[in-house]
């Protein structure tokens, strides 16, 4: 018998949800950007530590969503609130609170019987004397079992949010083997991975309306070779094509070249990647496209 559980985080787009759990698991299995809405699914990680299995959910930032695709993406992180054994309140602490934090606040105010965790992230980026304040009006709320501030890029304090989130889990069997790292599936490691390095070299140029499909992915055989993917981006207009592509096809290439060496060091063999990129405007509406790219239909969509 060991401590364990399910802890989801859940806030915003750009909270840093993605980079905590990638700085607890202690490798990286979820892509991180600064443009918003870079966490489509919810992606599952699993720490574990002498006496305890931690089973994190990591989900996409809670906004007003304006597309089918985006309603999926808060429903996911909705579906968690009443589910896990602690629930993890990410803010931005280095941000002033604006609508959108107090929209997440409204929705886990309704939260009953499961002990609620703000973590305060990129404490990194403000002076500490700042932080008082801010620690003092959420415990105003009387609503959080704890208030953690942390930086998910550095690693501060990260310690001291695992021990917290122990110490609130029950008493019971482990819920996945030692060596289980992720549920994430290979072909869509391989996606996220290509859309990452989109999202980087693009900058401002590419808007967050992209997404990346694995047409075809090839094990390498059983004595070696390449292990071989055939991947889609999907954009909505020929204007973003032309920036995905790139003069005489530099862009796309640089973008294959990073996700390339990224993949062989994550699957630690070599790789094929060929990279198409494709203009369609309605992707996000396409319930085919959605299920390719994981962000499943709920039951209210298929009624």
């Amino acid at each position: 018998m060991v401590k364990s559980g399910f802890i989801s985080l859940v806030g915003r787009p750009n909270a840093g949800k993605s980079t905590l759990l990638n700085q607890i698991i202690g490798t990286k299995i979820a892509i991180v950007s600064d443009k918003p809405q870079t966490t489509r699914t919810r992606i599952l990680g699993v720490k574990n530590v002498p006496g305890a299995q931690m089973v994190f959910l990591d989900t996409p930032g809670i906004h007003r969503p304006m597309h089918r695709m985006n309603v999926r993406m808060v429903d996911v992180a909705l579906d968690t609130f009443r589910s896990v054994d602690v629930l993890g309140v990410v803010l931005d602490a280095s941000e002033r609170i604006g609508k959108g934090d107090e929209y997440v606040l409204d929705l886990v105010r309704k939260v009953k019987d499961v002990p609620i965790f703000l973590v305060l992230n990129k404490i990194d980026l403000i002076r500490k004397s700042r932080l008082l304040p801010i620690i003092d009006r959420f415990w105003q709320e009387g609503i959080f079992a704890e208030i953690i501030p942390v930086s998910a890029l550095t690693g501060e304090s990260v310690d001291r949010l695992e021990q917290a989130i122990v110490a609130r889990l029950p008493e019971g069997p482990a819920l996945y083997p030692d060596d289980y790292l992720t549920d994430q599936p290979e072909r869509v490691i391989a996606a996220e991975v290509v859309r990452e390095k989109l999202l980087q070299l693009t900058h401002a140029e590419l808007p967050f309306s992209s997404a990346v499909v694995v047409d075809r992915f090839e094990e390498p055989a059983s004595d070696g070779g390449l292990l071989k993917m055939y991947c889609t981006i999907l954009v909505d207009r020929d204007s973003q094509k032309a920036i995905v592509v790139g003069r005489g096809g530099a862009m796309v290439k640089q973008i294959g070249t990073a996700a390339r060496e990224e993949l062989e060091r994550f699957f630690q063999t070599k790789v094929f990647l060929d990279l198409h990129v494709s203009v369609k405007s309605d992707w996000r509406e396409d319930d085919r496209i959605l299920q390719d790219i994981g962000v499943s239909p709920r039951m209210r969509d298929l009624e």
